[in-house]
């Protein structure tokens, strides 16, 4: 069986593209695998994995002459065999992205390989027609074409898999598309639509609040436009507010008004260890996970309907670790 061709049989997860060297499978140009780092282990258990290698894909052999990629243009680059600069891939690694889509409809993100000339996200080399590089600009032709048909698949490779603020939106999206993909299957109207959103409201505002004010004037009318125009116009800005980089201040604003729904529920007390734990949140003495675990706690003693319903306390698996750093 080829390695693009393994099925997926859990779907109760979401469903993730991932490059079959980081995947461990001997298919890079040389016969290797490539070594996955520790968070990208530990995130691969969170997901349902379809893994793919363009190159293999489309006919090449393991092991098999390089390519790199060869233009004057970080935008028009061509993948060129490296000997000879005869051999153009660069067609059939775009239809390949295709291919994977139509393959596998239910993918909900994709783990591409740093560096590579068909599978890198950015900053992938480029070389002149002499052959000498010229910069580390370009985008590998396979995410390319990937990113072109599918805006909204979140994507990243796994040398950016390093950065905790890459890996904890990335990881967010994934999260956030597959319960779209599964909120689509059950039938959109106005009310599924404003219920979905209502439970991802603190997630949005904690990445970007613009975005949290646009869709929010975007549902005041929902019932009074066609449903799949609002719809495809609400996934768009949603996930393009998960990909901002949530900062320590706009957590903090999260956890704040969070907190607001216990003012009635806690003594003075409480209250005041629980502002305490947000402060030394602000201030970097601990991390994130702290005062979210505090705030699970006391929801868990005084439920409330409309915080249970929401996203921010659990975006993803806690086992991920991703609030559990400074």
């Amino acid at each position: 069986m080829k390695p693009e061709e393994y099925p997926t049989t859990d779907t109760s997860r979401p469903v993730v593209g991932i490059g079959a060297c980081l995947n461990g499978q001997p298919v890079r140009y040389d016969g290797s695998q490539k070594r996955a780092h520790e968070a990208l282990e530990r995130m691969k258990q969170a997901f349902a994995l379809r893994p793919f290698c363009p190159e293999v894909g489309i006919g090449m052999g393991v092991p098999r002459p390089p390519i790199h990629l060869v233009g004057s243009d970080a935008d028009q680059v061509r993948a060129l065999d490296v000997a000879t600069h005869q051999r153009d891939y660069t067609d059939a690694l775009d239809g390949f992205a295709r291919d994977v889509l139509s393959r596998a409809p239910e993918l909900c993100g994709y783990i591409l390989v740093k560096n590579s000339p068909s599978c890198g996200y950015a900053r992938v080399k480029r070389y002149n027609e002499k052959g000498n590089p010229v910069g580390a600009d370009s985008q590998g032709i396979f995410a390319a074409a990937l990113q072109r048909a599918a805006p909204l698949l979140p994507l990243e490779d796994d040398g950016r898999l390093h950065d905790p603020g890459l890996r904890d939106s990335f990881i967010a999206r994934v999260f956030a598309y597959h319960d779209w993909h599964q909120c689509c299957a059950s039938g959109l109207n106005a009310g599924a639509l404003i219920a979905f959103y209502s439970r991802y409201k603190y997630q949005v505002m904690a990445h970007s609040v613009s975005h949290y004010r646009e869709i929010g004037r975007l549902l005041a009318n929902a019932g009074k436009r066609d449903i799949s125009a609002l719809a495809s116009e609400f996934i768009s800005l949603l996930m393009d507010a998960l990909s901002r980089r949530a900062t320590v201040r706009s957590h903090t604003n999260v956890l704040f008004h969070i907190s607001g729904y216990l003012k009635r529920e806690l003594g003075d007390a409480e209250r005041q260890r629980l502002k305490a734990l947000i402060d030394d949140y602000r201030q970097g003495l601990i991390p994130l996970v702290v005062p979210i675990t505090m705030l699970r706690h006391h929801f868990a003693n005084h439920p409330d309907r409309y915080i249970a319903g929401q996203t921010y306390l659990q975006p993803y698996p806690d086992e991920l670790g991703l609030r559990n750093h400074l």
